[in-house]
């Protein structure tokens, strides 16, 4: 994934819009007219080959620059939900310290779930806030735009859904980057250096596994079910699950 856009200067509480590229154009340009957005980050798919909406985006970037509106295209793969999600995060850990509007209108039934689910999860400074379009009128899809003009903006209570610690976060990222499998001996070693867990005993070795159990593995196998733990031998296996795997994509 990457990014084009024109610099602009620093302004703090910029209105900024986050907006998939479907076979919408009115849905996306109007409600940026119509809520005043300074920014409008449209998501556009990474292989346009692919992708029959391709063609609205310039249309979209065209009307939007003649309104005095910044366009920034942010590529990735609109087919595929956790990316969608991983997208948003990133978009909204770039936008910290402005006001984000979520266009869930305007693109795919999945990427609509996944900028919703995003709103959820990553709304940590409370300046998210996901919206729906009702269009004016439906044409249907013959190869132009799908609506015309709209009848109103309904603004969506991003209402939370919980995600892990950071500190579980950052232990599944030593699962994943260990190939999905590391044995808990190594586990209790990278964790302490990394400082997601902390042990102060005189019988440091058995402090070591015992915190590591109640604060990082305990955790992620029983609340978040995104390892399992098996004793092979002599030694514990660490391993990821199918959960844990499908989480990475969008946490890490």
């Amino acid at each position: 994934m990457h990014t084009n856009h024109t610099i602009m200067p620093k302004i703090p509480n910029l209105r900024v819009h986050i907006a998939p590229v479907g076979y919408e154009v009115d849905r996306i340009v109007l409600p940026a007219k119509k809520l005043r957005a300074d920014k409008v980050i449209l998501l556009v798919h990474e292989n346009p080959s692919e992708d029959k909406a391709t063609k609205f985006y310039q249309k979209i970037s065209d009307m939007l620059e003649k309104l005095n509106i910044e366009v920034v295209t942010e590529y990735h793969d609109r087919t595929a939900l956790f990316q969608i999600i991983k997208t948003v995060k990133k978009l909204i850990e770039q936008e910290s310290g402005n006001i984000i509007s979520i266009n869930l209108a305007s693109g795919s039934k999945v990427q609509a779930i996944g900028c919703m689910m995003a709103s959820m999860m990553f709304n940590d400074d409370k300046n998210v806030n996901p919206f729906y379009v009702e269009a004016k009128e439906y044409l249907g899809f013959s190869g132009k735009a799908i609506s015309k003009g709209i009848k109103d903006i309904e603004y969506i209570p991003p209402y939370e859904i919980q995600k892990p610690e950071e500190r579980h976060i950052q232990a599944l990222k030593i699962i994943v980057d260990n190939g999905g499998k590391i044995s808990k001996k190594e586990m209790a070693k990278l964790a302490l250096d990394k400082k997601l867990i902390v042990v102060n005993a005189e019988n440091q070795s058995q402090a070591t596994f015992a915190s590591l159990d109640k604060n990082i593995i305990s955790p992620l196998e029983n609340d978040w079910n995104f390892i399992t733990v098996e004793k092979k031998g002599r030694t514990r296996w660490i391993q990821i699950t199918e959960e844990g795997k499908n989480a990475a994509e969008f946490l890490i």
